[in-house]
Order: structure tokens, then C-alpha cells, then sequence
């Protein structure tokens, strides 16, 4: 079943691709944001982190070198797209985006989005790029329009149209 976390997550990987973000870091704003999102409506249980300090090792040690996590931390900010705003850091030239101690790779998109297709993801995510192309620059810049126009009027009817499509053999 596709559910609005996954409709959200291609939704806002579609607006950075959009936006210029190779399709890797689409993929992890992309989880970053729904990720952000879900924990909104939660009411944010997830630790602050501050500029300037190191990442958590023992988060990161099963998914990147001694080498790679020295260059995270040097190179650990905020992004900004538009009016947006995510903790990023830098790989080997790439963002990818960090909620709490977690930093979301094109990899874990695939696990916690894409698999969900059960193979046809690339449909939905033509469909999302259509939808997020559609509209002006401004509202892609825009949190609160894309939010409010691009998101909201169609989070449920992509979840069940996406979900059906996933059902058919």
C-alpha cells in the first residue's frame, strides 16, 4: 500500500529534480522532507542538532567510511531550497540530507519508497515530475505553497491511484 508518506517523499524528490538536484540528492531531500513532515504531526520527538558539532558516529559507521564521515563533518550545513531549509552535508560533491542523527541516502529511498512499488516506481515518478513541472517556479520555492497547492489537494488520490497501480499485475 502507498500511503501519503511515500506520496510526499516522490512528491518533493520530483520538486528538487525539478529544481536542478541530481536525482540522488532529489532521492534524499525527497526522504528528508517526509521524514520532517511525519515528525511535524508528531510534534517533533527527534533530537536538535547544531551546526558546528560532529555527527554521531555509531549512526553512520555501518553506512560510510572513517573517510567519508571526516569530509560530513567538515562539510555539514543548512541547505536552503527556496524558503526551505534541511541540515545537508557533502559526499564526494553530493548532498544528502540529515533529520536528527540520520542522514538520508539515495539508498534508503529505494528501501523505504521505491520498494513499496514493487517495481513500478519509475511510472509513479513520472507522474510526480509531470505534476510538480506543471507549476511555477515559485510555488516549487515556496514550503508552504508547494505544501498547500502541489501536495495536499492530491496526497490521497495519488496514495490510492499509486496504490491500485501497485495491486495490478
Amino acid at each position: 500500500m502507498i500511503g501519503r508518506f511515500q506520496v510526499m517523499a516522490t512528491l518533493q524528490a520530483a520538486r528538487a529534480y525539478a529544481l536542478g538536484y541530481s536525482l540522488d540528492e532529489a532521492k534524499s531531500f525527497g526522504l528528508n522532507r517526509a521524514i520532517f513532515y511525519a515528525a511535524a504531526k508528531r510534534g517533533f520527538k527527534i533530537p536538535r542538532v547544531r551546526i558546528g558539532i560532529k555527527l554521531p558516529k555509531w549512526k553512520l559507521i555501518r553506512k560510510f567510511s572513517e573517510k567519508e564521515i571526516e569530509e560530513m563533518e567538515k562539510n555539514f550545513t543548512i541547505e536552503r531550497l527556496g524558503d526551505e531549509m534541511a541540515y545537508c552535508t557533502k559526499i564526494g560533491g553530493k548532498r544528502y540530507f540529515i533529520i536528527g542523527d540520520e542522514i538520508q541516502t539515495p539508498e534508503d529511498f529505494e528501501k523505504q519508497i521505491e520498494s513499496r512499488f514493487k517495481g513500478k516506481f519509475d511510472k509513479a515518478w513520472q507522474e510526480a515530475l509531470d505534476i510538480v513541472k506543471s507549476y511555477d517556479k515559485r510555488v516549487l520555492l515556496s514550503q508552504r505553497y508547494f505544501y498547500e497547492v502541489v501536495y495536499k489537494p492530491r496526497r490521497d488520490e495519488l496514495a490510492e491511484k499509486w496504490s491500485k497501480m501497485v495491486k495490478e499485475e
